[in-house]
């Protein structure tokens, strides 16, 4: 048969046995998707729009079981495997060139138990499928701060957000998965039961196998919380900035605040003499007593006149969504992370000077304040490593034209790097990994050689390639 020209993915189905296929067809009880069919296209997409790659199969999951008929026949037909939950990681991890692609969208189920204090989460479940059904009782679990950002990715990297320095990771929530080894076996695992496996889902990635569910814990937060999104003017900045520092040397943990250079966006918001001007802005919430907000976060507020302040009270599901138009899908993306054990003058500075360099007015450059709950789990209790860091940096490059890729992409590599010659900078965090250039080592620190050995009990073939950080050792 002649594959010269054709696309991966046209190229792996067709040197597979037709009958193992049709069988496979037959066993799976989802919809499948082959590159011949009207909506590959569309199947094949995911959020980052740099992200053009062409599966041999997509395999929408109904249920646990045909994941395990997807992995199985993955496995005995020598496919990779990706995973598509929300296909919000920013490195495309989603979908692979001539892979079976699980796709996990159709189980998005999501089950409370409100005397437990625990949410029961299927594997294809949004951060906003979570909340529209926790804060029903009144509840929510940490996750992330853009409802449609798929709960596993999110949660198998880490998982930051508004609830993390009073509630840990999302990781850290968790009570118990199960899980889909390369093997086609069904594994609950939690603190009890396959303890290994279930030390290495909590930070490896998807690197271990398909979780179908998620179990976490539930905390008291809303209805109705604190929003802060605060902006200032960029010659304010470096004012700004010094206040943000001195403001997480004590915050409470019922506070949260992330600190960003950004140009103005061109909306209505915003006076129209700002417009496309560099900018620095806070964004947080706080969930005491709402009669309290005004004064936690008045020492962000004073020194400067804003922009424009777009916070107040607000329902929490609300503060979760406030950022999704921000993120929407086909923009192109490229993210990167370095974590600070201070946030120097040196390291405002170059936030202020690249910014302002930025090729995309759409881009940020974020200071995320960590520690407290996140910092008091030990660093060998799950597979994540970099607990005890005050702060994340992120670059986020975000722009609309595949012209300017290069342009945006070298702009966000090449000062970042900048940044990580700096001693207070080290390793980086999974969910914004460029497009996984790094080695497994600055993500997983010290724990990088036990996730290798799990890697090699469970996934000795690497049927799951995820980030490709985190390979079995070779039998030889």
């Amino acid at each position: 048969m002649v594959t010269m020209g054709k696309p991966p993915g046209e190229t792996a189905l067709a040197a597979l046995p037709s009958e193992a296929v049709r069988s496979f067809e037959d066993e799976f009880g989802g919809r499948v998707v082959y590159p011949a069919d009207p909506e590959y296209d569309e199947e094949r997409r995911i959020w980052n729009g740099m992200i053009d790659r062409y599966p041999a199969i997509v395999a929408h999951c109904g249920g646990t079981a045909d994941v395990v008929a997807a992995v199985t026949f993955a496995r005995e037909q020598g496919l990779s495997v990706a995973v598509r939950s929300g296909g919000h990681n920013v490195a495309g991890t989603a979908v692979r060139d001539g892979s079976l692609v699980v796709d996990l969208s159709e189980m998005n189920g999501v089950r409370v138990d409100p005397d437990a204090g625990t949410a029961r989460v299927e594997g294809g479940a949004t951060l906003g499928d979570v909340d529209r059904e926790t804060q029903l009782f009144g509840l929510a679990t940490a996750l992330g701060v853009v409802s449609e950002t798929g709960v596993a990715g999110l949660t198998l990297n880490g998982g930051y957000g508004h609830l993390s320095r009073q509630y840990g990771l999302a990781l850290d929530n968790l009570r118990s998965v199960d899980v889909v080894t390369a093997d086609g076996r069904v594994h609950t695992a939690d603190g009890d039961r396959d303890a290994d496996l279930f030390w290495g889902v909590r930070g490896s990635g998807g690197a271990l196998g398909v979780v179908t569910s998620f179990e976490f814990d539930c905390h008291a937060v809303g209805p109705e919380v604190y929003a802060l999104f605060a902006w200032y003017r960029g010659d304010d900045a470096a004012a700004a900035m010094a206040r943000y520092r001195e403001w997480t040397a004590d915050a409470p943990r019922t506070a949260s605040a992330l600190a960003f250079t950004a140009h103005v966006p061109e909306l209505d918001e915003f006076p129209e003499d700002s417009w496309g001007e560099p900018a620095v802005a806070f964004l947080g919430s706080y969930r005491g007593d709402l009669a309290d907000a005004d004064e936690v976060f008045a020492p962000l507020r004073e020194g400067a006149n804003p922009i424009a302040d777009l916070g107040g009270p607000m329902a929490y599901a609300d503060l979760q969504s406030m950022l999704d138009e921000d993120y929407p899908d086909g923009l192109r993306y490229y993210w990167k992370s370095v974590y600070l054990d201070e946030l120097t003058d040196e390291v405002v500075d170059l936030m202020i000077r690249h910014n302002e360099a930025a090729p995309s007015a759409l881009s940020t450059i974020d200071v995320w304040h960590l520690g407290d709950a996140v910092a008091e789990v030990p660093t060998d209790e799950t597979a994540f490593w970099h607990r005890e860091k005050p702060y994340m940096l992120t670059f986020e490059a975000n722009w609309e034209d595949p012209a300017d890729d290069d342009a945006n992409v070298t702009w966000a590599r090449n000062r970042i790097d900048v940044v990580r010659a700096l001693s207070v900078a080290s390793g980086g965090y999974g969910n914004f990994p460029g497009m996984n250039e790094d080695p497994g080592t600055a993500v997983y620190g010290d724990n990088y050689d036990r996730l290798v050995e799990l890697k090699t009990r469970y996934d000795p073939d690497n049927l799951f390639p995820g980030s490709r950080t985190i390979e079995p050792r070779s039998a030889d």
